[in-house]
């Protein structure tokens, strides 16, 4: 009974050093088309210029997002302020955990600098403070926060805190997608008016700063190493709270390419790291393997532009057909972008809808069809086909007068 009791103990004690081997090994993501291998839950590569998704792991389960948050903050604080405000702190400002400034109530700063501490340090008071300056409340900054996130195009996006602590609101929590992050920094870096000053705030290696009495002072040093880790990156954010684990969002542009990676759930304590090797591993993927090809080098179908039936419209002569000339829109693009970063596998289909005739009236400039460029089953760029010139419908008057003039050319030949 004695031995039995203590074979079941040994076998115990095993099973739970082998969990907790695994528990501290890092769990990799593997897709076979890539062979890149991942620590991250949720993973995306996109080309910022086009938001296009260039690797996909988990791009849209939603999960916590920890500090990451704190780009969105910073980008609706430039939209939405003038960065020589002064910002006076609140008591709710002052009781935010560490991270922080360790601000004062009553305190008063200046926007420019805390928007240095939010990103620089990633100080959770700072982002408090700026919410209730820009937003009148931190319950109205994230409603900004909400409303930017969907005219960016985040589809599965929620924000409360505009520090990225988590909590839950409802039947929601704070949380975000890879996917949805992704395109959030590419907004950032690409497309927002304030793209310029983003950029700046986030590279700047440190910044000392004084509060508006000059008698506290202050250092921040940017914490983001991925600045430092390849060339031409860009920007970036970490994030980490025990419910997110790691979190980062990172640019980089080289060779005419601009790539945004965002992880979320990149390990837990002792793996801090983790969220460097994975950010390296999808630049290099896509650095190698995703070159910009413009539109304009594929070959438009001859037939795109070639004349157009046109029945019952007014001619030289009753009964005679009338061609109309097609040409593509002088603005060209309907919709989308000009070129895209593809895969070296990747071809672009082009697909022509036109109409076969038309009947009259036709005016100058209707459009008669389009061209539409496809990549990965997806349409990137659409011009339109639109007619040249005027087609007006025969009526009475123009049967009349046709009517007359071969008239008299018959009656002329008489004489």
């Amino acid at each position: 009974m004695k031995k039995y009791v203590k074979n079941k103990r040994i076998v115990l004690i095993t099973v739970i050093i082998i969990i907790a081997v695994l528990v501290q090994q890092p769990m990799y993501v593997q897709a076979d088309e890539t062979n890149i291998r991942l620590y991250a839950k949720a993973a995306v590569l996109m080309d910022a210029d086009s938001g296009r998704v260039l690797y996909d792991h988990c791009g849209d389960e939603q999960l916590a997002m920890a500090s990451t948050t704190k780009i969105m903050t910073l980008i609706v604080t430039l939209e939405n302020a003038d960065l020589d405000d002064t910002v006076e702190v609140s008591a709710y400002a002052a009781s935010m955990p560490p991270v922080h400034l360790g601000m004062r109530s009553g305190e008063q700063y200046r926007l420019r600098d805390l928007t240095l501490s939010l990103m620089l340090e990633s100080h959770n008071d700072s982002a408090v403070a700026i919410a209730e300056h820009v937003g009148g409340s931190v319950e109205q900054f994230a409603a900004l926060m909400n409303q930017k996130a969907a005219a960016i195009g985040c589809e599965n996006t929620y924000y409360i805190t505009p520090n990225g602590l988590d909590a839950v609101q409802g039947d929601k929590f704070h949380s975000t997608t890879a996917r949805d992050l992704a395109l959030v920094m590419s907004y950032c870096i690409t497309k927002s008016p304030q793209k310029e000053t983003f950029l700046e705030i986030t590279r700047t290696p440190s910044h000392t700063f004084t509060d508006i009495s000059g008698g506290r002072s202050f250092s921040c040093v940017n914490h983001n190493a991925f600045l430092s880790m390849m060339t031409g990156a860009l920007s970036g954010k970490t994030g980490f709270t025990n419910k997110a684990g790691y979190c980062y969002v990172g640019a980089l542009q080289r060779d005419g390419k601009t790539f945004v990676v965002a992880l979320l759930a990149c390990g837990w304590p002792n793996h801090k790291t983790y969220k460097w090797s994975d950010t390296r591993a999808l630049m290099e993927y896509g650095l190698a393997h995703y070159n910009y090809r413009s539109f304009d080098e594929v070959e438009i179908p001859k037939e795109a532009t070639e004349g157009i039936v046109v029945s019952k419209g007014q001619s030289d002569s009753i009964g005679g057909r009338v061609y109309l000339p097609v040409e593509i829109a002088a603005d060209e693009t309907e919709m989308g972008v000009q070129g895209l970063l593809m895969h070296e596998d990747e071809k672009v289909t082009i697909t022509l809808q036109k109409v076969k005739e038309l009947s009259a009236p036709v005016r100058e400039g209707q459009v008669i069809g389009y061209i539409s460029y496809e990549v990965g089953n997806q349409e990137w760029k659409r011009m339109r086909l639109v007619a040249t010139g005027e087609i007006k419908a025969i009526d009475l008057k123009w049967c009349v007068r046709r009517v007359f003039e071969r008239w008299l050319i018959s009656d002329n030949r008489l004489w």
